[in-house]
């Protein structure tokens, strides 16, 4: 079982059951990814394994990086991620984790950046309901009360109120991998997963298996 792996989301699409039921699944191109370091009790004070993914120019990464990435091969990583393991005997520098470590019906958790809307009213960031639309009415998408005046003379901080809306890290929990192309390195995911095509995700074994959590926005 892998400790994780890192991919881009491709978008949506739907696949059949056996029964013949449409389920909306999402496309991730997974790995392959490389294992650029292996961090010890003995030399960092905790046990992980550092992978990098997505193949890049080497002009567009400074030196200490493609100094740190080109001991363990020649290709030029962009992204790099550390997940903690409880012994990195059995790893090895260079290893390749591949789609191929996962199997299908399996539970993972899938982390990115939800898609950024930008500055966003209080109907569509929380939810609110509107104000009445009939003629001479001033309240159609505001606020209401924010407080009182007087005491405490201030709006407490944490009110819900108009703001910048989505590009938050979001966790999917528990979502089952449908299917697996290792040829292509395709992970076919049940359900909705966080950010737009093309965005990084962050792909790892379901923590607790159990209903579909999600926390934030998508």
């Amino acid at each position: 079982m892998s400790i994780g792996i890192l991919g881009k989301k491709l978008g949506m699409s739907q696949f059949f059951d056996e029964k013949g039921r449409a389920v909306p699944v999402t496309l991730i191109e997974a790995g392959p990814c490389r294992i650029t370091q292996l961090k010890s009790m003995a030399t960092d004070g905790y046990s992980s394994v550092q992978i990098g993914f997505g193949v890049t120019r080497e002009k567009l990464i400074n030196k200490p990086l493609k100094g740190h990435i080109s001991k363990t091969g020649k290709e030029f990583l962009r992204y790099l991620k550390e997940y903690r393991v409880t012994d990195v005997d059995t790893y090895k520098l260079g290893e390749k984790i591949t789609v191929g470590d996962f199997e299908a019906g399996q539970k993972v958790d899938v982390s990115g950046d939800s898609m950024g809307r930008g500055f966003s009213g209080y109907q569509k960031r929380h939810g609110f309901s509107r104000g009445p639309m009939s003629h001479g009415s001033k309240n159609h998408r505001q606020p209401g009360s924010t407080g009182a005046g007087t005491t405490p003379g201030r709006i407490y901080p944490g009110k819900r109120m108009a703001g910048r809306y989505g590009g938050k890290k979001v966790t999917t929990r528990s979502l089952t991998i449908i299917k697996i192309d290792n040829e292509k390195n395709l992970l076919v995911v049940k359900g909705s997963v966080p950010g737009k095509p093309g965005s990084l995700l962050n792909i790892r074994p379901a923590k607790r298996v159990g209903s579909n959590l999600k926390g934030g926005d998508k």
